[in-house]
């Protein structure tokens, strides 16, 4: 067995005095940065200070590493094509136990660290929960002692940057490379050839055994760059690795010498397109290409490392399935079941039968959605053009799969149909939750109820063949990132109130619901949460021009914009309450700021017709004097994950209203939680297990039931007998219909409104009455002080259960048989 040379132990008692950090941070400026402390800027010093604390980071990372490979223990692999870390200085600071000692060592310097924190760029490597939730993972693993490696993608733009121009979403290129990453190493000696297109060729080796070789029309390079994530107290360091994609040549000097200049470019220009933009549309057969691209060159380029990794310690792969976990972060790493077992049987010579097993055991997958456009399928001939082994391979593992439903199972023609890799209703598609789920061991759902409807729905009839393999691991979040670090004022509360204990246990903060019908302590939250709001008040009035009163109720929805998620519902509940108040200006209304931010996928028409919506309903309403001190509207643009770290905090309400059923899990229901809001949501994803965490009497639900929409859908839903029944609702969407929210075009909403008249999907019109009456309870318990501050305190108290370091250790337990 072969292991890496053992180094000397690394010294883990460098100095915390500040001082001696602050010549540490004078020393990396001069010699790292080239700069004295009088020419420096504040980018300067935040660079600076980031390389002190990476190097302390550096030592456990290393450490860790080594240990891993003497222990020969297990190692999971986890992939996904999302990690919206945001930014780390402050995530590693805390971690490292370097705060307050750096905070201190700033000083001396006459910086401020939060200052200079807040220069940090926010890598743009996610769109919403699936990266942010990969993230929390990463620090999980770290922190509970799981040797893991993330793998992912070094986007140099990731998802585009928003901003609002007359109300619209605008895309522009979101830049968060462009002064360099100081987290990560640039890994050059991990870097493989990774090809599309071609053809397959077939040899005879050694008498009748076959062997196919695929050879590639188009080869590029994917290179490393990793970044060290540290965990809780850094116990661990654990790697996420990104991947670049390069050209073989960087320019065809032929070509640019015969006077082709940009032909000689274009070799270089298609590699750098592979790993330069999240998601690109993928409307166009050119965009659908280019994302199948990016989820074979990630996925193929990670099994690579991961394989190379193994053989340097075992010297065979008939260990995998004991010594790897792969897992897979929803579909877009699915094409890892078609290319393991090409590697295992092309590359090192396996059978098939032997190569399926190992595959099997090693891979895991978790499904993220029922939604059927969410679950990815490509265009056989594209799938075939770009990857014409793997479609072989695909084909043989479908006969496989459809031999064992008929002939084992006795099942019927519809049954084969949806058990198929193949979907052949209309065009035919590679069904890429199909293949994950048949090259799993494991196929995880992401709250109680998604993964009972996914044995109901997407999946039925696998789960008939394969009953075992479906399993629920709800979602977490990591408390030092979402309260810790993100809420110092409640943390510092918690801390003084209870003692040390639940930074290391965060089930220890339970030890606060004792004081949460205690006046003091309400007060003293209380005035925490007002401190926030304070904080995002000034935020809202420094980028957007509009002041907002931190005494009134600040209710929030911040995720990505989706029908499904149903920021039309609340946007339309606004306006009926716009006009019950200035009918009603007599009666005791509730102050209350409605805050919405999110970005909408540039080819999604109607989402991005909501975000016009949601700043058409704002410039009227705020502008009317007759309700501006009771009702404003505020779309906070280009949501990421350090606007959240502001808005979190100062949550009263916290809006999970997707229609039920079709929300998978959700974390941002848990992190507001966490931080004292009270939710009003339906019962749909984790929102089922936090009622049940919190208690019914502290959150506020509305709303049909997962079975009764599927009822109310197969019945067939009449929404527009629904719409006349509720004067309000209908009054309402008249409003919006009509042009008094766009004079400018009065037409702009009809098609978006008629769509609820029509069929109303999303069950608006259903929902709209028990939304407004809950909204309207809402009040009656914020008009009780006491109360409120009762119900916040016991949803702090009550959420260590939603910490995704118990979400890990479930996984690392029940699907990786990892020993923590």
């Amino acid at each position: 067995m072969n292991q890496p040379q053992q180094s000397l132990p690394l010294s883990r008692t460098r100095s915390t005095d500040p001082e001696h950090l602050a010549n540490e941070i004078i020393d990396r400026l001069m010699y790292r940065i080239g700069k004295n402390s009088r020419a420096a800027k504040p980018y300067d010093w935040l660079e600076a200070s980031i390389l002190v604390i990476r190097d302390r980071a550096i030592e456990r990372w290393m450490e860790t590493t080594s240990d891993t490979y003497a222990a020969g223990t297990k190692r999971v692999y986890y992939l996904s094509l999302e990690f919206l870390i945001g930014r780390l200085m402050r995530d590693a600071v805390s971690n490292l136990g370097l705060l307050e000692p750096m905070r201190d060592a700033l000083k001396i310097l006459k910086v401020d660290l939060d200052l200079i924190a807040e220069l940090e760029a926010d890598a743009a490597l996610g769109n919403g929960g699936l990266g942010r939730l990969a993230a929390c993972f990463m620090e999980s693993m770290a922190t509970v002692g799981l040797p893991a490696y993330g793998y992912g993608i070094r986007y140099r733009h990731g998802l585009f940057r928003q901003k609002i121009s007359d109300g619209y979403q605008v895309e522009l290129p979101e830049t968060w490379l462009e002064h360099g990453n100081p987290w990560e190493f640039d890994r050059r000696e991990a870097a493989y050839e990774i090809g599309f297109g071609g053809r397959v060729e077939f040899h005879e080796a050694s008498g009748a055994e076959e062997k196919f070789v695929w050879v590639p029309q188009e080869r590029v390079i994917a290179t490393a760059y990793d970044t060290p994530i540290v965990g809780w107290r850094a116990e661990r360091v654990n790697t996420l690795r990104l991947w670049k994609a390069e050209p073989l040549d960087p320019i065809r000097l032929d070509a640019f010498n015969a006077g082709d200049h940009a032909g000689s470019l274009a070799e270089s220009n298609r590699a750098d397109a592979l790993t330069r933009v999240l998601y690109p549309a993928d409307t166009s057969p050119a965009g659908q290409e280019l994302r199948l691209r990016q989820e074979y060159f990630f996925s193929a380029a990670s099994l690579k490392d991961i394989i190379r990794r193994h053989l340097q310690q075992y010297e065979t792969l008939d260990n995998l399935g004991e010594k790897v976990s792969v897992q897979l972060n929803d579909t877009h790493p699915a094409v890892c079941v078609l290319e393991l077992m090409r590697l295992l049987v092309d590359e090192h010579g396996m059978t098939s039968t032997k190569a399926w097993k190992i595959t099997q055991e090693t891979i895991s997958y978790t499904n993220h959605t029922l939604l059927p456009e969410a679950l990815e399928s490509w265009p056989v001939p594209l799938f075939e053009r770009m990857l014409p082994r793997h479609m072989q391979i695909l084909y043989e593992i479908n006969a496989r799969l459809l031999r064992q439903a008929r002939t084992e199972l006795r099942m019927h023609d519809d049954q084969i149909r949806n058990i198929s890799l193949i979907d052949e209703d209309g065009e035919r598609r590679v069904r890429m939750g199909n293949l994950a789920f048949a090259g799993a061991h494991s196929i995880n759902g992401v709250s109680a109820l998604h993964t009972e409807l996914m044995k109901e729905t997407v999946f039925a009839d696998l789960h008939k063949m394969f009953p075992t393999r479906i399993n629920n691991k709800t979602n977490g979040i990591t408390p030092r990132r979402w309260l810790m670090q993100c809420n110092p004022g409640l943390f510092s509360l918690i801390r003084e109130a209870i003692g040390d204990g639940f930074m290391d246990d965060i089930e220890k903060i339970a030890d606060i619901e004792k004081f949460a019908k205690d006046a003091e302590f309400q007060k003293q939250f209380a005035a925490v949460k007002l401190a926030n709001k304070e904080r995002l008040a000034g935020l809202v009035r420094e980028r957007m021009g509009v002041k907002v009163n931190p005494e009134s109720l600040f209710d929030i929805q911040i995720k990505r914009i989706h029908e499904y998620k149903r920021q039309l519902l609340n946007i339309i509940e606004a306006v009926a309450l716009y006009d019950q108040i200035r009918s009603h200006p007599e009666r005791d209304w509730v102050p209350r700021v409605k805050f919405f931010a999110g970005k909408a996928a540039p080819t999604y028409y109607n989402a991005k017709l909501i975000i016009k919506l949601a700043n058409d309903v704002a410039r009227v309403i705020n502008a009317n004097p007759s309700v501006r001190e009771v009702l404003k509207i505020v779309f906070v643009p280009n949501y990421n994950v350090s606007l959240a770290e502001v808005l979190v905090p100062a949550a009263n309400l916290s809006e999970q209203i997707s229609t039920a059923g079709m929300e998978a899990s959700g974390t941002g229901n848990m992190k507001f939680a966490l931080n004292g809001a009270i939710t009003i949501g339906t019962m749909d994803g984790a929102n089922v297990e936090i009622s049940e965490q919190v208690g019914m009497d502290n959150i506020v639900i509305f709303g049909l039931s997962a079975s009764e929409v599927a009822a109310k859908r197969a019945e067939g839903y009449d929404p527009r007998q629904v719409i006349e029944r509720s004067p309000e609702l209908s009054q309402a969407l008249t409003a919006i219909a009509s042009g008094v929210f766009s004079p400018d075009d009065p037409d702009r909403y009809k098609g978006l409104i008629g769509g609820l008249y029509d069929h109303d999907w999303f069950m608006v019109a259903a929902d709209f009455d028990s939304y407004a009456a809950a909204q309207r309870r809402v009040d009656a318990i914020w008009s009780d002080s006491s109360d409120w501050w009762e119900k916040s305190i016991l949803n702090t108290a009550r959420m260590a259960w939603f910490s995704s370091d118990r979400t890990i250790r479930e996984y690392a337990r029940e699907i990786w048989k990892v020993d923590i």
